[in-house]
Order: C-alpha cells, then sequence, then structure tokens
C-alpha cells in the first residue's frame, strides 16, 4: 500500500483510516488521494507559468556559475596551486 518513502505513506494511510471510518458510518462518500506536485488538470495555464519561472530561475543561476569559476581559478594562481 505504502512506498518506502515516508513522505507518501502518511497521506496514504490517512486515507486508508478515512475510508475505513466512513464505511463503518455506512457513508456512500470517499476521500480519494493522488500524488502529484501540483494539479494543474483544472487550470492548464498555471503550469506555463510555473516553467517560465523556473526557466527564468536558471537563466539567472547560468549567469552567475561563470564568474564563481573564474574567481577558483584567480584563487588558485594566487595561492600557486596546481589542477589535476
Amino acid at each position: 500500500m505504502c512506498s518506502p518513502e515516508p513522505i507518501n505513506c502518511f497521506p496514504v494511510l490517512v486515507n486508508i483510516l478515512s475510508n475505513t471510518f466512513l464505511r463503518l458510518l455506512n457513508s456512500t462518500e470517499r476521500f480519494r488521494v493522488w500524488s502529484e506536485l501540483l494539479y494543474v488538470g483544472e487550470n492548464p495555464g498555471l503550469k506555463n507559468h510555473i516553467f517560465f519561472g523556473l526557466f527564468t530561475y536558471l537563466l539567472v543561476l547560468a549567469a552567475g556559475l561563470p564568474p564563481l569559476f573564474a574567481m577558483s581559478n584567480v584563487e588558485d594562481y594566487k595561492v600557486k596551486g596546481t589542477s589535476c
């Protein structure tokens, strides 16, 4: 019923217990659990906003990486370090 990851186990356990209690009370309603990061079935535009937000974040991150490598090389030069 449960995957080895504890983050997935608790919602499944709560779902099983809740549906068991509902059956004991003769209810016809049931709980459903799905494991998706974000449920975007109702709003497909949300997926585009998330994609472009993450894409912009990665562009900013990529712009900051080359100076990091350059500073590392300058530090190696100062201490007369050799690279492998």
